[in-house]
């Protein structure tokens, strides 16, 4: 019975010991979907301006920023894990270049894509200054993308796919970002009119002294 015991550990063990890349990597990578959306919920809470407060949105602007270059950091680890993992076997170019791994290769080139385009915004807050405020929160509009790419990435290529916490997740999550992007939406088109609104007596003014000087 003991060698019987010591054969079926030592099996468990191995078995384990390969699958080890692997598990890291799916845990980085369920990591970086809890901080990717995290991170999306709180931009766009400051986008849509549903805090006045100026500290609460410093803060929220504070860890805003963690998240999401802690979110590129589990986003890397669980890119850089599966180089080791035996099975899937995919190389540099099937981690780097999207669509071109040979498992599932549209989920995993989707995931693929979506790092990048975290990679560039994540980093983004340390060149805003450069590129301008304005330019910079166009650019973040595309968080949302991310956040897209990242859940059809996790449901189309994740073994977590089929679990009920992970769908519960984002069952939850999904209605809360799609509420906050339509606030965003909205606010930013009432600021748009209330900045027409502003111009139109001015225009007016003008247009009435045209003639006088005319005269």
């Amino acid at each position: 019975m003991s060698t019987v015991a010591a054969t079926a550990a030592g099996s468990a063990g191995t078995s384990l010991a390969g699958h080890s890349w692997w598990l890291a990597s799916r845990a980085s990578g369920l990591v970086a979907l809890v901080l990717i959306t995290a991170s999306v919920i709180l931009g766009l809470t400051q986008a849509g301006r549903l805090t006045r407060s100026p500290a609460v949105r410093r803060r929220l602007a504070a860890l805003h920023e963690q998240l999401a270059v802690t979110g590129l950091v589990a986003i890397a680890v669980h890119g850089i894990t599966l180089l080791g993992d035996p099975w899937l076997n995919p190389g540099i170019n099937g981690i780097s270049i999207p669509f071109t791994m040979g498992y599932r290769p549209l989920w995993t080139g989707l995931g693929i894509v979506g790092g990048y385009l975290a990679a560039i915004l994540g980093l983004s807050f340390y060149v805003r200054r450069r590129i301008g405020p304005r330019l910079w929160r166009r650019a973040h509009q595309l968080t949302v993308v991310v956040y897209a790419l990242a859940v059809a990435h996790t449901l189309g290529a994740g073994t977590d796919a089929t679990t009920a916490w992970l769908r519960w997740w984002i069952a939850i999550t999904a209605p809360t970002i799609l509420v906050l992007f339509v606030a965003r939406v909205r606010s930013a088109i009432q600021a748009k009119r209330e900045a027409a609104r502003r111009r139109r007596p001015e225009v007016g003014i003008a247009r009435r002294a045209a003639p006088e000087e005319a005269s």
